[in-house]
């Protein structure tokens, strides 16, 4: 038997082999899978659309869950209320995100081009230039592994928080307790959007922080600022070949934050006291540059570095295992603790792999 290789399933394009291998179609199929594996006592990775992941060169030994249910459904739509729209779990995001703008749905438009499904974005909380999409969800459905029962999570029950959500505060090695099945957004009606809280969003659509713009305009210069960066998928960019940002930004006392140079970005994060920094500014100047690898010919060699364009990816340069990214985010880390006294956190799920 053939067995499927999980680097042809991530945007990272690495990953051994997958001991089972299951694509789930419609809802039944995803449930019956589920079920099926845990009565078999088989451990179980979902995957979506492969990005913010990254596996081990020897693969994951139980059953991988490529959920690929596809469509939406709206349930409402009007002038007062907005659009309740109903979105399965296995359906490309920035496909619905480019639906809601030709459709004049607003709230979404700040995270075009972020890859893979709907169905992951409510367990990081996936979030891009001010916006997150804790903020438009009405609930997530959810297979319920332990209790073996559909259960559906309004937004406050989902304990959202930064890159963070019970979702994925219940999940253990890469395996859910809940399984998202569909995700309910409420959107707005118009064609402005959402108020634009990234400076450098509101630079290049030439409005002031906290002021609207066209959502056309916003996607077009969201996927321009994107690409500029390599976080847009091309197959033809090495650049594009990763999970996406390494390492979530820290968020640190203000006393530690105090510590920094003053040109270091700083953000408040909350009514704690705490606040947000730039891991993307922490590695830079921790002497971490653009395409730095481990190997004069990293780049050019094909192995792994960071992108030659955002300092926040490791990229696969053609031939990179997973070994080899792990170890620059090793040596990137501990670089940072070192200059800095800040230890960075990974964003992408790592499995049979750790820092």
């Amino acid at each position: 038997m053939t067995q499927t290789l999980l680097s042809e399933l991530t945007t990272a394009a690495v990953g051994g082999p997958a001991g089972n291998y299951i694509e789930a179609r419609t809802e039944a199929e995803i449930i019956d899978a589920v079920r099926s594996a845990d009565a078999a006592g088989e451990k179980l990775l979902i995957i979506g659309g492969g990005s913010n992941l990254l596996i081990s060169d020897e693969g994951y030994p139980g059953t991988v869950l490529k959920v690929a249910s596809e469509g939406f459904t709206v349930n409402s739509e009007d002038s007062c209320g907005g659009v309740s729209v109903v979105v399965q779990a296995g359906h490309n995001w920035d496909a619905l995100v480019e639906h809601s703008v030709l459709h004049a749905w607003s709230g979404l438009e700040a995270l075009s081009g972020i890859p893979g499904a709907t169905g992951a974005t409510p367990v990081q909380n996936v979030g891009a230039y001010g916006a997150d999409v804790s903020q438009t969800i009405a609930a997530v459905r959810t297979w319920d592994r332990e209790r073996n029962a559909v259960h559906t999570f309004t937004n406050s029950e989902l304990k959202f928080g930064y890159r963070d959500s019970i979702l994925k505060q219940t999940t253990v090695e890469g395996s859910p307790r809940y399984v998202v099945l569909t995700v309910e957004f409420q959107l707005p009606l118009g064609r402005m959007s959402a108020p634009i809280r990234y400076a450098e969003l509101a630079r290049v659509l030439g409005v002031e922080a906290g002021k609207r713009a066209y959502s056309n305009d916003v996607r077009r210069e969201v996927l321009r600022l994107r690409a500029s960066k390599g976080m847009v998928l091309d197959a033809a960019d090495r650049d594009t070949y990763s999970t996406g940002s390494f390492f979530t930004n820290p968020i640190v006392p203000a006393d530690l934050a105090s510590t920094l140079p003053e040109d270091a970005p700083k953000y408040p994060a909350g009514d704690n006291g705490l606040v947000k920094l730039s891991a993307a500014w922490l590695i830079d100047q921790a002497g971490f540059g653009k395409g730095f690898g481990l190997e004069d010919s990293s780049v050019s060699g094909g192995r792994a570095s960071l992108s030659t364009k955002h300092t926040l990816a490791i990229t696969n340069r053609g031939s990179a295992s997973a070994t080899d990214m792990v170890a620059i985010a090793r040596e990137v880390r501990a670089g940072v603790v070192k200059r800095f006294g800040i230890e960075l956190h990974p964003e992408p799920l790592l499995i049979g792999v750790s820092l």
